[in-house]
C-alpha cells in the first residue's frame, strides 16, 4: 500500500513530462469528445486539458482514499452551502507543480494555456466570503493531508451573473454547467434516499421503549458528484462530494396516458428543483420552503453518507464520534443535529442518551455574522410541515437544554425565555445558532473581536453557561491560489529572494523584512506591481471601455455590497475629493483610479441603490475635465473569483471600512494584504490582526472602535447634527439629493438618503 503522506514518494502511470502530456491532450479530443484539430471549438480544446490534467489527479485520489480506509483514520467533513471554487484548471496545475509541462505540451500543439484558462467557467456553488473560505479550507486540508471531505450542493445556476447597464444592476441566469464540468465524476451508485413532508408515527418496541418511524413521505434522491481536491507539494487529493437532488419516480406513465404530460413529468421537476439555484429568493413562502429543502437535503444526504462509510469497518455506532468530525460552515447546516440524532434514534437503535453523547462529540459550530437579524430562524409551522420528525427532536433537544439551565439557574425565567430554541414571538420559530450552539462541543468566531463581541453580545448567555465550548479561530486564505496563481510574477520574485517554503508556511514571509530597504528588490516589485495595474487596466478597457492611468494609485473596494460594508462611505470619499481637487484644496496629490465591484442581493433595494450611486458618481468623474489625470472611477460588474485574481495583484490600497462590530472577519483584507496592497481600515474582524502583523505605520486606520460605536448609540447619535457638522459631508450629501450624480432626477436617491438621514445604521456620517 503507497504512502500519501506529504512529501512520499508514489509511481504514477499517468506522465508529468511534456510529451506525455500533449499525447493525453490529443487522445482525449479524439477518444472522449470524438474531434479532431478541424472540427474542435475552443470548449473542445479545454475539455482535453482539463481531462488531461484530471487523469493525474485520479491515480492519486484513488490512493489517498485506499489510505484513509486502511489506516482507519478519523475523518473530518465539512459541511457548507457554499464552496466558492472559481476555476479548477490553474489551481491542479499549480498543486501538481505541472504549470511548465502544461505550458510546454500545449505550444507543441499550437494553443495558448492562458487562452485555454480563460475558457473556463467560474463554479457557481458560492456568493461570497463563507464559500471562498470553505474553499481555501479544501485546498489546506489536502495540502496538510487531513482525511477530509467537503459536502455541498451542486447548484445548475449560481448566484447570477451581474450586467450593470444605465448603472443599474440585472441579473442573469448564471448556467455554470452549461458546456460541462470536466472536474467532477457521478458516483449513481452512492444516491442517497432524502424524506420530506409525512408524519411521525410512534410506537413501542419489544423492549418496551418508545420509538418512532417518520412514514407517508415524500422523497427525494440525493445523486452525489465527487471533484479532487488536490493538496500542494503532496501526493493527498481529497474529495468535494456535492449533491444533485433528482425523483424518486422521473416520469409517471400512467398520467402521460390519460394525455397528463405535465403531471407525468411534474414530480421530477419539483424533486430537481431543490438544487436548481443557489439562494433562491426567500420573500415568498415558497422560496422559504425550497431554501429549507436545501439545507436539509445537504445534511441529510451527507450524514447518512459518512454513517455507511463509517459502518464499512464499524459496527457500534456509539463510536462514531471519535472517528468523524463535523463542522458546520455557520447555521445552514444545523439541521444536521437533529438529522444526526433521528438517524442514531430511529434508523440505528440507540436510547437518546448515547444518541447525544455522540451527536455533540461529533458537531463542531462555527459562527459568521455578529448581526442578530442575519442569525437564521425557521418558522415552526414550516419546519413542521416539512420536516415533522425533527421538530418533535428539536423540542426533546429543548426540554432536556431548559432543564438544565433551569438547575443551573433557578429562578431566572427571563434566561430561560433568551436561551430556548424556541422564539416564542408572534411567530414561533426555531433559533438555528441556538440549536447549533447546544448540539455541538465547539463554537467558533472568526476574528479575535469577533469572537469576543460573540460571546459579549450575541451569545452571552451560552458563553456564561459553556465558557469552555467558545473559541476563536481567525479566517484564513490559501497562498496557493491568491498568491501563486492570481500573482506569479510576485510569488516568483518572492522565492528567488527566501525560498519556496512559504508556500505551505506563510511565517517564512518574515524573511521578507532583509530585503524591504533593498533598492533593487523595491525596484522589481514596483515592476510586479505596474504590470499586475497594465493587466487589470486591459481588462477594463476590454469590458468597459475606460482607459485607466497605470501610474495612478489604485484605490480598491471589491466585496458583497451591503450597508454595513458601507461602499457608499466610500463612494462618499470620492465625491468630497473630487469637490477638493476642482477647488484646489489638495494641492499635487498622487492621481487615483477608484474601484468598487461586488453583487448585490436580487431583493435588497438599497444596495442595489449603492451600485446606481457609485456607477453615476464614476459618470460624472470620469467626464469631469478637471479631473484627468487626477481621479478616475469605475464599478467592475460580474464580480467573481476569476475576476478577483486579477483585482488584487493590481491594488495599492485595500479598502476594508466596515462599522467596527459588524464584520465578523473578512478574508478580501487578507488577500490584498498578501499582494502588498496596504490597508485603509477599521478596527474591525480581522483587520485587527493584520495590523498587529504589518504593524500600525503601514495601516491606515480610521473610524470609531466597536465600543465607541456602542457608547455613541447609546448617549443618542444623531445624524443630521453630524452630517452638518462636516461641510465637505454635507456639501456631498447635497449633491446626490440635487441629482447630480442622477441626471438630475432629485428621487432616485432619496430612499438612501433617507436611511442615513433617519438613522444612519452604520455610522457613516460618524466616520
Amino acid at each position: 500500500m503507497a504512502d500519501l503522506r506529504p512529501n512520499s514518494t508514489v509511481r504514477l502511470r499517468k506522465g508529468m513530462d511534456a510529451g506525455t502530456l500533449a499525447d493525453s491532450i490529443s487522445n482525449h479530443l479524439k477518444y472522449t469528445l470524438a474531434k479532431n484539430r478541424h472540427t474542435a471549438s475552443p470548449n473542445d480544446r479545454f475539455l482535453a486539458v482539463a481531462y488531461a490534467v484530471r487523469d493525474r489527479l485520479v491515480e492519486r485520489w484513488m490512493r489517498t482514499q485506499d489510505w484513509y480506509y486502511h489506516r482507519d483514520v478519523k475523518r473530518v467533513y465539512y459541511l457548507s452551502m457554499e464552496f466558492l471554487m472559481g476555476r479548477s484548471l490553474g489551481n491542479s496545475l499549480l498543486n501538481l507543480t505541472l504549470e511548465q509541462s502544461c505550458e510546454k505540451a500545449l505550444r507543441s500543439l499550437g494553443i495558448s494555456l492562458d487562452d485555454i484558462a480563460e475558457l473556463e467557467a467560474d463554479a457557481g456553488l458560492g456568493n461570497g466570503g463563507l464559500g471562498r473560505l470553505a474553499a481555501c479550507f479544501l485546498d489546506s486540508l489536502a495540502t496538510l493531508s487531513y482525511p477530509a471531505y467537503g459536502y455541498g450542493l451542486r447548484y445548475d445556476y449560481g448566484i447570477f451573473h451581474q450586467r450593470v447597464a444605465d448603472g443599474f444592476q440585472h441579473e442573469e441566469p448564471d448556467p455554470w454547467l452549461r458546456l460541462g464540468n470536466p472536474w467532477e465524476i457521478a458516483r449513481p451508485e452512492n444516491t442517497i434516499r432524502v424524506k420530506f413532508f409525512g408524519r411521525s408515527d410512534g410506537w413501542t418496541d419489544e423492549q418496551g421503549r418508545r420509538r418512532f418511524r417518520w412514514v407517508d413521505t415524500h422523497d427525494v434522491l440525493a445523486m452525489p458528484y465527487d471533484t479532487p481536491v488536490p493538496g500542494y507539494g503532496t501526493d493527498t487529493v481529497n474529495t468535494l462530494r456535492l449533491w444533485r437532488a433528482r425523483a424518486v419516480e422521473e416520469f409517471d406513465l400512467k398520467e402521460f396516458n390519460v394525455g397528463e404530460y405535465v403531471g407525468a413529468v411534474q414530480s421530477s421537476v419539483l424533486s430537481e428543483n431543490i438544487t436548481r439555484v443557489l439562494y433562491p429568493r426567500d420573500e415568498a413562502q415558497g422560496g422559504k420552503q425550497l431554501r429549507l429543502q436545501q439545507e436539509y437535503l445537504l445534511v441529510s444526504a451527507a450524514l447518512q453518507d459518512a454513517i455507511r462509510r463509517y459502518k464499512k469497518t464499524h459496527d457500534d455506532l456509539r463510536g462514531f464520534g471519535e472517528k468523524n468530525a463535523v463542522q458546520m460552515n455557520d447555521t445552514h447546516p444545523a439541521l444536521a443535529i437533529p438529522e444526526m440524532m433521528r438517524l442514531f434514534l430511529d434508523e440505528e437503535g440507540l436510547d437518546w442518551d448515547p444518541a447525544w453523547e455522540a451527536t455533540r462529540q461529533v458537531f463542531g459550530y462555527t459562527n459568521h455574522t455578529l448581526m442578530p437579524e442575519a442569525l437564521e430562524q425557521w418558522s415552526v409551522d414550516l419546519l413542521g410541515r416539512l420536516l415533522p420528525r425533527h421538530l418533535e427532536i428539536i423540542y426533546e433537544i429543548n426540554r432536556r437544554f431548559l432543564l438544565d439551565v433551569a438547575h443551573r439557574f433557578p429562578g431566572d425565567f427571563d434566561r430561560l425565555r433568551r436561551m430556548s430554541l424556541i422564539a416564542e414571538d408572534s411567530e414561533r420559530k426555531v433559533r438555528m445558532a441556538n440549536l447549533a450552539v447546544v448540539g455541538s462541543h465547539s463554537v467558533n468566531g472568526v476574528a479575535a473581536l469577533h469572537t469576543e463581541l460573540l460571546k459579549k453580545n450575541v451569545l452571552p448567555d451560552f458563553a456564561e453557561m459553556y465558557p469552555g465550548r467558545f473559541n476563536n479561530k481567525t479566517n484564513g486564505i490559501t497562498p496557493r491560489r491568491w498568491l501563486s496563481l492570481s500573482n506569479p510574477d510576485l510569488a516568483d520574485l518572492i522565492s528567488l529572494v527566501i525560498g519556496k517554503g512559504w508556500k505551505r508556511d506563510l511565517t517564512d514571509l518574515r524573511g521578507l523584512r532583509a530585503h524591504a530597504k533593498d533598492p533593487r528588490f523595491r525596484t522589481r516589485w514596483g515592476e510586479v506591481k505596474r504590470r499586475n495595474k497594465e493587466r487589470l487596466a486591459a481588462s477594463v478597457r476590454r469590458t468597459l471601455g475606460l482607459s485607466l492611468n497605470p501610474e495612478a494609485l489604485f484605490d480598491v473596494q471589491v466585496k458583497r455590497i451591503h450597508e454595513y460594508k458601507r461602499q457608499h462611505l466610500n463612494v462618499l470619499h470620492v465625491i468630497a475629493l473630487r469637490n477638493a481637487l476642482r477647488d484646489g484644496r489638495l494641492g499635487d496629490v498622487p492621481p487615483r483610479v477608484v474601484l468598487l465591484a461586488g453583487k448585490a442581493a436580487p431583493g435588497y433595494a438599497l444596495a442595489k441603490l449603492l451600485i446606481r450611486l457609485a456607477a453615476g458618481v464614476a459618470e460624472v468623474v470620469n467626464r469631469d475635465p478637471a479631473m484627468k489625470g487626477r481621479l478616475q472611477m469605475a464599478f467592475l460588474p460580474d464580480y467573481r473569483v476569476s475576476l478577483a485574481e486579477r483585482i488584487i495583484p493590481a491594488a495599492d490600497l485595500s479598502q476594508q471600512i466596515s462599522t467596527a462590530g459588524k464584520e465578523a472577519s473578512g478574508t478580501g483584507n487578507m488577500k490584498f494584504a498578501l499582494n502588498g496592497a496596504v490597508t485603509i481600515g477599521t478596527l474591525d474582524g480581522a483587520n485587527i490582526e493584520i495590523r498587529e502583523e504589518v504593524g500600525s505605520s503601514n495601516f491606515f486606520l480610521f473610524g470609531l472602535t466597536a465600543e465607541q460605536v456602542t457608547e455613541e448609540r447609546r448617549r443618542g447619535y444623531d445624524p443630521k447634527a453630524c452630517a452638518a457638522s462636516q461641510p465637505d459631508l454635507q456639501r456631498a450629501l447635497d449633491q446626490i439629493a440635487a441629482g447630480e450624480f442622477s441626471d438630475g432626477d432629485r428621487d432616485l436617491f432619496k430612499p438612501l438618503l433617507d436611511s442615513l438621514y433617519s438613522r444612519d445604521e452604520y455610522m457613516l456620517f460618524r466616520d
